[in-house]
């Protein structure tokens, strides 16, 4: 959950990037690095394991400052794909305030993505979120590679689920910022209803939005 220090007029915020191995979950992160507005963003920092493969990432982290001086700070991370690092992602999925789920979008992918997503579901019941509020987008990435899950195809499976659905090519930047964007709207929309960061402190939707972003 969100850390509120409200002495100091502080909100920290966590945001997890989730997913099966290799779907695309750093090369979000890293995309996201050249996409957000250059004075609130931190260092890129990666832990990997001995096979080089990522196992969990921290982005930046994107911070900022309203004009009354309440200070937001985003810490986005990704967690390992491998099944045999569940419980390293349990630890990084603890507390998250909101999730992007990144799917690979080739055909033969579609059962690591059915499996890795009921993973999520079942890992956040254990650390104790309510996955049926808590704010949470799907990104299918890979849209540049052939033999892909065709768009009318992923809609329509998912539509049901009420979730916003984004489709990407991660490593051109196309549909990252876009799912980027729609998380953090939705965060925002729990937090001030919750702290109240409108009300209380001027902090508008728009604004918070527009401070991330270039």
């Amino acid at each position: 959950m969100a850390d509120f220090d409200q002495e100091n007029n502080k909100l920290t915020v966590k945001i997890v990037y989730y997913g099966p191995g290799l779907s695309g979950k750093t090369t979000n992160i890293m995309s996201l690095h050249d996409l957000v507005a250059n004075g609130g963003r931190g260092d890129l920092m990666k832990l990997e394991t001995q096979g080089d493969r990522t196992l969990f990432f921290d982005l930046l982290p994107v911070y900022f400052q309203s004009a009354n001086g309440f200070k937001i700070k985003l810490k986005l991370f990704t967690v390992p794909g491998q099944v045999k690092h569940n419980a390293t992602r349990k630890a990084v999925l603890s507390r998250a305030d909101a999730v992007a789920f990144i799917a690979d979008s080739q055909n033969d992918q579609s059962m690591n993505n059915a499996m890795s997503f009921e993973n999520l579901e079942e890992n956040a019941t254990q650390v104790g979120l309510d996955f049926n509020t808590l704010p949470l987008v799907v990104q299918f990435n890979k849209r540049d590679l052939p033999n892909i899950i065709p768009e009318e195809s992923v809609r329509k499976r998912w539509e049901p689920t009420g979730l916003p659905v984004f489709f990407a090519t991660a490593l051109r930047g196309a549909g990252v910022l876009e799912t980027f964007t729609s998380l953090v709207q939705l965060a925002y929309r729990q937090l001030t209803a919750k702290y109240g960061l409108a009300e209380k402190y001027g902090l508008s939707e728009q604004v918070f939005i527009q401070h991330l972003v270039k």
